[in-house]
């Protein structure tokens, strides 16, 4: 556990040495989730446990946050909590990838620092619904007046040849 969280971390040598990351980030660091939200005050705890599952490097974390987004339904302010617990596999292809385990999500690595703020932002973002809403409905139904439906009756032709009409063009020569 450190005092200070850092900026760049080595997720691969982190895990060969067990190490956790325990501490809080500034909601305004993350410069894409702050985009979308009305208020990027306030701050995100995580818990990020390194280690191996066999050969595998992975990360087990848990991010809790209050995020303030804005409601599709009022345009007003919802607080959304977000408790999102995640693990992942850092693989280097393809075929390292479809071998890990069903509850670990693959992490691919191209350089052996990664930022901190863009792991903890990417779940965040993950995390996020399509369309935030109230968990009650905020927008009441207005009562309008009832709409008048109107019927309309096509007088429709009985006719057991279904070329009859061509036979009367027939009779008249046009």
């Amino acid at each position: 556990m450190l005092d200070r969280l850092p900026v760049l971390i080595d997720p691969v040598s982190f895990a060969e040495r067990g190490k956790q990351l325990l501490g809080a980030i500034e909601i305004n660091e993350l410069s894409r989730l702050s985009e979308i939200l009305l208020d990027n005050s306030g701050e995100i705890n995580i818990d990020l446990s390194f280690g191996k599952e066999g050969r595998v490097p992975t990360i087990v974390g848990e991010i809790k946050a209050n995020l303030i987004l804005e409601c599709q339904s009022c345009l007003k302010q919802v607080v959304l909590p977000i408790d999102k617990h995640f693990k992942l596999g850092m693989v280097t292809s393809l075929e390292q990838a479809d071998r890990l385990a069903s509850d670990c999500e693959p992490m691919f690595l191209n350089d052996e620092k990664v930022s901190l703020n863009e792991l903890v932002e990417d779940e965040l973002l993950l995390a996020l619904p399509d369309f935030p809403r109230h968990p009650y409905e905020c927008v009441e139904r207005e009562k309008a007046e009832p709409i008048i439906e109107t019927v309309v009756e096509v007088e429709q032709v009985e006719s057991n040849n279904p070329f009859s009409v061509l036979a009367k063009l027939k009779n008249t020569g046009d």
